[in-house]
């Protein structure tokens, strides 16, 4: 069966979709010339394959061709001389002539926003200048771009500058991104009774808090710290979870401020995109309750606080919550900071 053929009964099934097996010279500035088929069978179609460079190149229907590869200068399928080539030939330039002026946009819009940023910070006073450069050292390519954005549209954020008023507790929060979702709502639960300030980071697990600890303790000394590690341990051995937390904790103690260990959130299920189940977080908050007890910590219970209402205020098949979600959690941080501070107690009696 020739090219021609194989193609032509491929324009009757709409929505069929096929990965053609073969190899790709990749040279920018250049055509790439793509040899379909299999070693030994030179013009035979398989599906499903991966191609070595990583390229693919589906086929609902003829005319209807989209490529995902590097972008180059310019591309070109030979598949031998026919109408239906030249066709698949054209589609395929046409696309990743649009892919290459998107990706082009999309980096001058990055430069725009980087250069702006720039010019914005230069403006603020060094105290603020030095938080942000903290917060570029420590946000990584994902969230700092957006932390970019976020400031240049004046929108507050959890990595926001503290203005701290004079004689007011200071107060730091530890935790992932369910952490970072409440910080706001705890911020301004707290105006004018503690400043409230956040580490520079999603922090992740225990392996990263005990790399990153004394960075995000920067800026002390604290009254009270209120951390979280949970959620992104969740292929932490548990051993190495206990261990890891008893090391975080000695070192928070070494701080002098008094502590407050937020038990990890739940799940409805394990449909999440960490596919954290309800099962894997009750197994981490037994081995956290057995550590804080251990050490006397006070334990803030937002587990079995937001359990009744998770679908309610959790969004679907996720780990993380909705704005009122997170401002229900933020009334329950801010209400446990605040009797910490006012008892002055550091410590709970272990069951």
């Amino acid at each position: 069966m020739n090219n021609n053929s194989r193609f032509s009964s491929l324009s009757t099934a709409v929505g069929f979709s096929l990965l053609f097996a073969g190899t790709v010279t990749e040279s920018f500035g250049a055509e790439h010339t793509w040899n379909f088929g299999t070693a030994g069978s030179a013009n035979s179609l398989n599906s499903p394959v991966v191609i070595a460079a990583g390229a693919s190149l589906s086929v609902p229907m003829i005319g209807n061709v989209s490529w995902n590869s590097p972008l180059g200068k310019s591309s070109s399928i030979t598949l031998g001389g026919s109408s239906t080539s030249e066709q698949l030939t054209h589609t395929v330039v046409t696309e990743l002539t649009n892919a290459a002026a998107a990706a082009a946009k999309k980096e001058a819009y990055n430069a725009a926003v980087d250069r702006k940023y720039r010019t914005w910070k230069a403006t603020l006073s060094s105290e603020r200048q030095q938080w942000e450069g903290v917060l570029e050292a420590n946000l990584g390519s994902f969230y700092f771009p957006h932390h970019m954005q976020d400031k240049l549209k004046g929108v507050a954020t959890a990595w926001d500058f503290v203005e701290e008023v004079p004689g007011l507790p200071r107060i730091l929060l530890i935790g992932d991104s369910i952490s970072r979702g409440y910080t706001l709502a705890v911020r301004k639960t707290l105006a004018g009774k503690a400043n409230v300030h956040r580490a520079p980071a999603n922090c992740g697990p225990t392996a990263t808090g005990l790399a990153k600890l004394p960075i995000w303790l920067e800026g002390g000394p604290w009254d009270v710290i209120h951390f979280n590690f949970g959620i992104h341990d969740r292929g932490t051995k548990e051993a190495v979870y206990a261990e890891n937390l008893e090391k975080l904790v000695g070192q928070l103690k070494a701080t002098g401020a008094k502590l407050i260990w937020a038990r990890t959130t739940p799940t409805i299920d394990a449909s999440n995109a960490e596919k954290f189940s309800p099962e894997r977080c009750s197994q981490l908050n037994t081995i956290a309750d057995e550590v804080m007890k251990r050490h006397l910590i006070v334990a803030n219970d937002l587990c079995t606080f937001i359990q009744p209402r998770l679908a309610e205020l959790q969004l679907p098949s996720n780990v993380h919550f909705s704005e009122h979600g997170y401002d229900v959690l933020g009334g329950k941080v801010a209400a446990e900071i605040l009797g910490v501070l006012s008892s002055g107690k550091q410590a709970v009696e272990p069951n």
